[in-house]
Formats: C-alpha cells, structure tokens, sequence
C-alpha cells in the first residue's frame, strides 16, 4: 500500500509566489537503517536525483524553477513554510520533520529552519531532468509576477519520491492543475 502524505497548503504574500500544489509530508518511511546512503538511494529509485546534502538552512529561500525534496535521515527541525523574511511568521505553516520523514516542496514555496536539532541533515533531490535550483530570497515584491509564472510553469513530476511513478505526489498535484 502507499504511504499517504500529510498535505498542506500555503496561501501567497506579497513577496513569495508559494504554489498551488500542496506541500508533501511522509511520516516515517524511510528504509532501515536510515543513513544518508540508504535515503538518496531509496529517493533515487523513484527517479528523482540527489544534488546535495545539507542541515539546518536558516535563510528563507525559494526555488522559482523547480520542486525540491528532503530526505531526513539525521535529527530533526522545525521549518517555517510559506512566509519569507518580509512576511509575518503567521503567513506561513510550521513544520516539524524529523528522522525517516521526506517532504517535498512545490516550485515557489518559501522555506526556512526555525531550529533543529541532533545534528539535523538530510539529503535534496530534484525530479528527473529538472534544472539546477536557483535561490530566490523573497525581498523584491517588483519581481513577484515573472517568479509566480515561473514556478507555476514547472511540470508536475509523474514520480512520487515515495511511492514511485503516479504515486500520491501525481494523483494529488494532477488535481490543482
């Protein structure tokens, strides 16, 4: 059976473009033992590619030209989703994650560390193809029209990171099209 995401839904500001896709959390899916090998191995399966791994990022950022996934395989953090630097807290949703969740973050949606713990780390992968992310930091309302055009222009993968090809992420993404 595939393992359902928590879903949740983060409304535009004045700054960032966040998306009409909802975010993605898998509580607790990982394969044992969870290690950083394990995890990029396990999300790689599912035709998405590993570009890094990374801790606790406390700059509000987001990436106007792609989706991006975490694979949790040390710690754990509170993220603050939705809201950038110029926006109230209350504009976004708190998120916590911790070791064996994977969350996937639709191409537009602000996200921060708010703290962490245990050395909190996790591997970042892309869909397939995708570009390189680019870091869009949520300060210049100016450029807020060409950046929500942009990330609502990135194509919805058929692969769920979990659960494989027109997985949940598929079915659920499809729907907002």
């Amino acid at each position: 059976m595939a393992s359902e995401p928590e879903v949740y839904y983060c409304q535009p500001t004045r700054f960032v473009p966040n998306s009409r896709l909802p975010i993605l959390v898998y509580r607790n899916v990982l394969p044992q033992p969870i290690t950083e090998e394990t995890t990029g191995e396990f999300l790689e399966r599912n035709n998405w590619v590993k570009r890094g791994t990374w801790g606790a990022i406390s700059r509000h950022h987001f990436h106007p030209n792609t989706h991006e996934c975490y694979g949790i395989f040390q710690g754990s953090s509170t993220l603050l989703l939705g809201a950038g630097p110029l926006d109230k807290e209350e504009d976004g949703q708190i998120i916590h994650v911790e070791k064996g969740d994977v969350i996937v973050l639709p191409a537009g949606t602000s996200h921060c560390s708010k703290d962490f713990k245990d050395d909190y780390r996790y591997v970042g992968v892309y869909p397939n193809g995708s570009p390189k992310w680019r870091n869009e930091y949520g300060k210049d309302d100016s450029r807020y029209g060409d950046l929500k055009t942009e990330a609502e222009s990135v194509t919805i993968p058929e692969w769920d990171p979990v659960n494989g090809l027109h997985g949940p992420l598929w079915r659920l993404w499809s729907r907002q099209d």
